[in-house]
């Protein structure tokens, strides 16, 4: 059964905003931590931001300043907010949760982000 789901991707201008949102089963939104994936064409997968079941956060030094996660546990939902989009954050985004050494065990189907000029 689906248990991530995202949604929020989409066309924006460099310097425009978008924001992200992945509705989790309850069972997975109590994953220690959960977060953001992007893979753009051709480029390595990056971790884009984690949150931890504490609301504890880290980002990638690519979008520091300029994304931020969060959560609401009452609706069982993270958030990637996007600002100031530049072309280079145009990729798949995906949310994943359940953190284990090298991998997370649940990932996401993507969602779109295209930044054009």
């Amino acid at each position: 059964q689906v248990q991530l789901v995202e949604s929020g991707g989409g066309l924006v201008q460099a310097g425009g905003s978008l924001r992200l949102s992945c509705a989790a089963s309850a069972s997975i939104f109590n994953s220690n931590v959960m977060g953001w994936f992007r893979q753009a064409p051709g480029k390595q997968r990056e971790l884009v931001a984690t949150i931890t079941r504490g609301g504890m956060t880290n980002y990638a030094d690519s979008v520091k300043g300029r994304f931020t996660i969060s959560r609401d546990n009452a609706k069982n939902t993270i958030y990637l907010q996007m600002n100031s989009l530049e072309l280079e954050d145009t990729a798949v985004y995906y949310c994943v949760a359940d953190a284990r050494i090298g991998r997370y065990n649940y990932w996401g189907q993507g969602t779109q982000v295209t930044v054009s000029s």
